[in-house]
């Protein structure tokens, strides 16, 4: 079986982010990039299938990203995944989640999979979005917020985590799976892992080497960032003093009211 996780390459969440005020894009330059942090559960939840597989079941991380990045999966092979595939080409510049969604899709038709895990959101951009575009694009069921998964007889089962509790659901192979934070906390690499990540393979690939019938990158977005502005400054809280609990809760409902919250 192969498990293939999507790994996005993001600015370390901890600096400060920056939209550049002339490309209205993220500055990624003169800050640390790491593995995005939701995509490290998707990467332990593929480990933890794998070790319950075991056999000759895979564990394959795709990433797109600059070229100059790319040595920054080493930690998703040092964590265990087996191998790396990175798509880098100067035509994806620009990309939006429409454009991204397609391109990644298209590679990963040409890298194949049993299962597909994604992480839910994006530390720099959250939209949400790529995990069903790329469902849709594959055309494979999509099973959202998981938190244990099992996989029998070319079924997956999967417990989603949902507002009210959660639900068990049942889908076919291949599929694509995103994970919940609750799934299990990403394990440390050890030294050994990270002495043998630098033997394993990141294998490149282009736009050339996977055949786009659409354009991507600034010529293929369909959204464009108009304009922006930093939020207003935080105003100073208002202190009430109450001569007692009563009096406290009746100028928090006031208050509330005020602001049309009740």
């Amino acid at each position: 079986m192969k498990i293939v996780v999507t790994v996005k390459l993001v600015p370390d969440p901890n600096a400060e982010k920056r939209i550049d005020s002339a490309t209205k894009r993220l500055v990624r330059s003169g800050v640390e990039t790491v593995l995005n942090p939701y995509d490290e559960y998707a990467l332990e939840a593929a480990l933890q299938l794998k070790e319950r597989a075991g056999g000759d079941t895979s564990v394959v991380v795709f990433s797109m990203a600059p070229e100059a990045l790319k040595e920054t999966l080493r930690k998703a092979l040092a964590m265990g995944a087996d191998e790396a595939v990175f798509l880098s080409d100067a035509g994806l510049e620009g990309s939006d989640v429409w454009a991204t969604a397609y391109a990644m899709s298209q590679a990963l038709k040409k890298i194949g999979f049993d299962l597909l895990i994604v992480g839910g959101l994006t530390d720099d951009g959250s939209t949400g979005a790529v995990p069903g575009a790329l469902a849709e694009h594959l055309g494979v069921p999509c099973i959202t917020n998981a938190r244990k998964a099992e996989i029998a007889d070319g079924t997956l089962r999967v417990e989603r985590e949902t507002d009210s509790g959660y639900q068990t659901v049942r889908g076919p192979l291949p599929a694509l799976l995103t994970t919940a934070l609750t799934f299990g906390e990403p394990r440390y690499a050890s030294l050994k892992g990270i002495m043998g990540a630098k033997k394993k393979t990141i294998a490149p690939l282009t736009l050339a080497d996977i055949g786009l019938d659409l354009a991507v990158g600034s010529d293929g977005a369909k959204m464009q960032l108009e304009a922006f502005a930093p939020p207003p400054a935080r105003g100073k809280g208002r202190t009430v003093e109450a001569a007692d609990g009563a009096a406290g809760a009746q100028a928090i409902f006031d208050f509330l009211k005020e602001k049309k919250l009740v």
